[in-house]
């Protein structure tokens, strides 16, 4: 074979490798979306549904699946049947984090055409229903929440309560009870006096305890809880009608 019919098959070559390259990334970078078919390859250019994921879904919380989307379509951004290249991710963020029971939105398109929607909610670790006819939950950041439909069992905070006292003090009393599931499921009221102690009344026993100053309720409610095991299960739940933890390294009990 001669150079110069060598040298055109190179040149012929070079062409093709050229064209098929010059393919490839105009095909493998296309910024439609994509979804594989029976037939093979189909282009996605709308959105065909919104996912919502909930993190701590076991758990009661604010919000559902169905309220994340009414969220969307009050504020006229359901992205089902748009054109996924029209739809802002960022503004669905942004409209969703502006919700008191919302800590975090995230969102994006999928491969198979659905804009999906990571939410982290608010976690409620008290409710407060003081004196003066305030009604709304305290988070577990001190965050404060509005009333809602929300009906978990969770500790209700009575009396004198400004929102200062509910953010710092109630808050750190909500996280505690949190922590422990002997006192989620041993406390249904705390109530604080007009000087800011408090009292708790215990779902087990017909007596009210109470804590004394804000300081120090970890250790109190330990000593509390060494009480009721070791002493209030055996010489019965209502014997006393009330009970002083409030000192430290002693129990002060009233008898009926």
């Amino acid at each position: 074979m001669s150079k110069f019919i060598q040298k055109i098959l190179l040149i012929f070559a070079d062409v093709i490798l050229a064209t098929y390259l010059v393919f490839a990334i105009t095909f493998f970078n296309t910024p439609d979306l994509l979804a594989s078919t029976e037939n093979g390859i189909q282009h996605i250019d709308t959105c065909k549904g919104v996912v919502v994921s909930l993190e701590d879904k076991e758990k009661e919380m604010f919000l559902n699946e169905k309220d994340i989307v009414g969220i969307l379509d009050t504020n006229r951004l359901t992205p089902t049947g748009k054109k996924l290249d029209n739809i802002d991710i960022r503004r669905i963020e942004d409209i969703l984090g502006k919700s008191p029971f919302i800590a975090e939105a995230q969102c994006y398109k999928s491969q198979a055409g659905n804009v999906c929607i990571s939410v982290r909610q608010r976690t409620p670790v008290i409710r407060v229903k003081s004196l003066g006819g305030d009604d709304y939950y305290v988070d577990n950041l001190g965050g404060i929440l509005p009333s809602t439909k929300y009906t978990s069992n969770i500790v209700v905070a009575t009396g004198h309560i400004d929102k200062k006292y509910a953010k710092s003090v109630l808050r750190n009393i909500g996280n505690i009870i949190a922590r422990s599931e002997f006192w989620q499921n041993g406390i249904v009221q705390v109530n604080i006096l007009p000087e800011g102690t408090i009292e708790i009344v215990p779902r087990i026993g017909n007596h009210i305890v109470f804590l004394g100053s804000p300081e120090d309720l970890e250790g109190k409610l330990y000593r509390l809880e060494m009480f009721y095991k070791y002493g209030l299960s055996k010489i019965g739940w209502n014997k006393y009608s009330y009970i002083n933890v409030a000192f430290s390294n002693q129990i002060i009990c009233k008898k009926k």
